[in-house]
């Protein structure tokens, strides 16, 4: 069952719960909340001791009953339990009584494009568990794409990619739905064990996982987007010593390792154009390609998939926000009604 745009606007919050953070909107407060996804539980007594940053921070540096969680992966809510208690306390005791004093609570979720039911349903009595008296159901895809300014309600093509940290998001969007979508399991996350088992088969240097991000941006200031053959230095954990210990690495072999799991991402763009009407193709060569999503700014993901599609290919002025963003822009009323089919809802 769809919804209107009418129903969003009578939303209070809009929650954007992802795998690598969970962002929280606020009706004439904005944007809230922008912490990770993960909270660190003392596994003796259950208690929760940090969410957010802070649990993040703990990851790989706490004592065995100290474990680090991750209630969402992929977009869907896998512990609701756990996603409820991170979320109180991300929210705040102020945020909370503000939002008790609603005598209906009205939440947005967002949810991956064709998710099951069984996901709908976790993110619904995720909400509900704040006190939320109805839940609409926003598809991330959209909402993503409103929130980069794509032209959605036109009838004129428009491709949006959702790079996120589970999974890949492509879908070709006109007149307000969404065409042909695909969703692959290949995210950020493979991406940085990709490098991690490269430096560990070919160097025999354990990486600290945190240090990944950092390091592939590091790489693309000395050339990993750049032809030739350059090298930079990288500290890390000998596998057989354990001494810490620093290697020379070819940006060219990290390139190609980092590559290497994007062909399925080729392949989906693929399918997506093949499933996709002629005329919305024709379109597609001059409106290009639009990348949101945290592991948009991968480096050299852009001019790869430029490559490989020979179309124009743009990233988002604030690829990681577009989605919360764009569930705002809806529940503020900045969306105009169009005939739009993005929105299922769940009581």
């Amino acid at each position: 069952m769809t919804v209107s745009l009418e129903n969003l606007r009578r939303c209070h919050i809009a929650v954007d719960m992802g795998a690598a953070r969970t962002r929280v909107f606020v009706k004439g407060a904005g944007l809230v909340v922008d912490e990770p996804s993960c909270a660190a539980i003392n596994s003796r007594t259950g208690s929760l001791i940090a969410v957010g940053a802070l649990a993040e921070q703990m990851t790989g540096r706490t004592p065995d009953y100290i474990r680090v969680v991750r209630p969402v992966t992929g977009g869907t809510v896998i512990d609701v339990e756990m996603a409820q208690r991170m979320l109180r306390h991300l929210i705040g005791d102020k945020l909370r009584r503000q939002l008790r004093r609603k005598p209906r609570l009205r939440a947005a979720a967002s949810t991956p494009h064709d998710s099951d039911p069984l996901a709908q349903r976790a993110a619904v009595e995720t909400l509900v568990g704040l006190s939320a008296s109805r839940v609409e159901l926003v598809d991330t895809v959209l909402a993503a794409a409103v929130g980069c300014g794509l032209p959605v309600e036109e009838a004129t093509a428009t491709m949006i990619i959702m790079c996120g940290a589970a999974t890949t998001q492509v879908a070709v969007i006109s007149l307000g739905s969404i065409v042909t979508a695909q969703r692959i399991p290949v995210g950020g996350n493979a991406i940085d064990q990709a490098v991690i088992q490269y430096l560990r088969h070919h160097h025999e240097l354990v990486l600290p996982s945190q240090s990944v991000r950092p390091l592939q941006l590091a790489l693309s200031d000395n050339g990993l987007t750049a032809e030739g053959p350059t090298s930079m230095e990288i500290n890390g954990r000998d596998v057989a010593t354990g001494v810490a210990r620093s290697v020379k690495v070819d940006t060219a072999a990290v390139r190609e390792a980092i590559y290497t799991p994007l062909t399925a991402v080729k392949d989906g763009i693929g399918r997506v154009l093949r499933e996709c009407p002629p005329d919305l193709v024709a379109d597609l060569a001059d409106t290009g390609i639009r990348m949101v999503g945290g592991s948009a700014l991968l480096p050299g993901l852009d001019t790869m998939l430029r490559e490989a599609t020979g179309m124009p290919v743009a990233i988002a002025e604030r690829p990681d926000q577009c989605t919360i963003l764009g569930m705002g822009a809806m529940i503020e009323g900045q969306v105009q009604p169009v005939s739009m089919d993005p929105l299922a809802d769940a009581h």
